[in-house]
């Protein structure tokens, strides 16, 4: 309480509660009483993934000032639809946009209301939604220079480090310095996905190299659950969660959001064999999301968007049993297997993915030709 009283008048707060379901970050909503806004979001930045938390501020102010400048130089990019983007609140009295304290990070961030997430897609136009809204995030920050963005998770989404830190992991693991995990036969069958498929984990960052692919400013986490759907209209409004914008390539965003989005079972399925690509949820994400940013493609990210619809289901969930490996310091469990389980699901995707790469490459094919 004290610490929400910092970001508005005493005595107006009448309630805090916990919101969200994010695997780092503690996040809070706050009501007010008597007063507009009538609530905003109370954030604790977790400083062991963040160790810049200062430098993740001045990514979003910087991102926050460059939007609402270009829609308000030209609003009818929205063609009359509504569009949000959280801003960042000051500390009450100074010129400050976060404290710390006791070894903590607080922020505050507006509440977009009358709009909410959720955790699994509803129907074919929530999937074209979806992919509306990261078109259109990728489309209104295509313009923002990168030097403007400091990049505060170094490595972020780039597959060949995450599978050096997996190999460190496994070393240490085998050692038994750091953790006793058994090597069960679900432990040994999830490190032999990862083994049979190490040789195309640079498949992006060669591109990256040879210069196929340019660096952008990227959300970094567009996952279903920080996509706003307006309550009423049933349309996107805005994405949250912007604690990972940095340059890099919006195949990065683009595999995630798909890879969220496209298995019906979700991210924590107990039930493996109901895990699936859905074909026909990623074309309507892929449809939404073209119909914003086809000019702002190359023919060569065209080429290179199947390749991450299959890397960052493998990506995540190599990071996943990592941290499992780890003893779970970075993703938050509530049981000792989780972080297994998580991984678990995001092979059997990548797994649904391999066993569909050939109408997967036609779909993009076709959407493509549309242009």
């Amino acid at each position: 309480m004290s610490i929400a009283g910092q970001f508005c008048a005493q005595g107006k707060i009448s309630s805090i509660d916990v919101l969200g379901s994010g695997n780092v970050n503690d996040t809070f909503l706050v009501a007010l009483s008597g007063t507009e806004p009538q609530s905003f979001v109370l954030q604790r930045l977790n400083t062991h993934v963040f160790d810049r938390p200062d430098l993740v501020m001045k990514n979003m102010l910087n991102l926050v000032e460059h939007v609402e400048r270009k829609l308000a130089s030209n609003p009818s990019e929205l063609t009359g639809r509504r569009w949000e983007i959280p801003r960042v609140l000051p500390v009450r009295g100074l010129d400050e946009h976060w404290i710390e304290q006791d070894g903590q990070f607080w922020r505050s961030i507006t509440y977009i209301n009358s709009a909410t997430t959720v955790e699994v897609l509803r129907d074919y136009e929530h999937a074209k939604e979806i992919g509306y809204a990261l078109g259109m995030f990728h489309y209104l920050i295509s313009d923002l220079p990168n030097d403007g963005l400091a990049d505060t998770l170094e490595n972020f989404h780039v597959t060949p480090a995450y599978l050096q830190q997996f190999d460190i992991a496994q070393t240490i693991g085998c050692s038994g310095s750091v953790t006793t995990l058994k090597r069960d036969s679900r432990l040994s069958s999830a490190m032999h996905f990862i083994e049979s498929r190490r040789a195309g984990v640079d498949v992006l960052e060669a591109a990256l190299c040879r210069g196929e692919l340019k660096k952008r400013p990227i959300h970094g986490d567009p996952k279903i659950n920080n996509v706003m759907i307006d309550n009423l209209t049933s349309q996107a409004v805005g994405l949250i969660d912007l604690d990972t914008v940095k340059p890099g390539l919006v195949h990065y965003d683009i595999g995630d959001c798909l890879r969220s989005c496209c298995n019906p079972a979700g991210e924590e399925a107990t039930d493996i064999s109901q895990v699936q690509f859905d074909l026909s949820l990623c074309e309507a994400i892929l449809d939404g999301y073209l119909s914003v940013a086809r000019g702002f493609l190359s023919e060569r990210d065209y080429h290179y968007i199947p390749e991450c619809i299959k890397l960052i289901p493998f990506e995540l969930g190599l990071r996943f049993l990592t941290d499992h490996l780890n003893g779970n310091i970075y993703f938050k469990t509530k049981h000792p297997n989780q972080n297994l389980d998580r991984a678990e699901v995001q092979f059997r995707l990548m797994e649904s993915i391999e066993a569909q790469w050939t109408s997967i490459v036609g779909l993009v094919e076709r959407l493509r030709s549309q242009s």
